[in-house]
């Protein structure tokens, strides 16, 4: 199964919604599951910075297949090895709030990435998108990890 384009260009569009809603100017990246980036908008009076701070997050949220607020804990307890691992891949890999992996029947097929609100506020909006839409927001801990990220 695979993350087609007006599945990505959907999410955008809710996501841009949700971001006007709460009186924000989001920029909103979308990658399949290898982390190439479909779609990246950015909405008007975003920040500059934005759109590559999306993609770093849904990029992450991609190839780790875990909500980047899950790689939180991991970067904490070992920090020189996060060090190294984040600049590893095409893209920066990120522990914050804001990227979610896009899942469905138990299968990853993509990321989703916002910047642009607080940390709390771009993971509001993911989530909520993500799970509007009927996509999975259930992912099992990493061994080590605590069971809230």
């Amino acid at each position: 199964m695979k993350l087609a384009s007006a599945e990505a260009d959907e999410i955008v569009a809710a996501c841009q919604k949700a971001g006007a809603a709460l009186g924000k100017a989001l920029s909103i990246a979308v990658v399949d599951a290898g982390g190439f980036l479909l779609v990246v908008k950015r909405s008007d009076g975003a920040r500059p910075l934005t759109p590559n701070i999306a993609i770093a997050k849904a990029y992450s949220s991609a190839v780790m297949e875990r909500p980047t607020k899950m790689l939180k804990a991991w970067a904490e307890s070992n920090p020189g090895f996060f060090a190294s691992l984040s600049t590893m891949g095409a893209q920066p890999i990120v522990a914050t709030e804001g990227g979610v992996t896009i899942k469905r029947d138990g299968e990853i097929l993509g990321g989703l990435g916002i910047s642009g609100g607080t940390g709390d506020e771009d993971q509001q909006v993911c989530d909520e998108v993500l799970g509007t839409l009927g996509y999975e927001l259930q992912f099992a801990a990493w061994g080590g990890a605590r069971k809230d990220g």
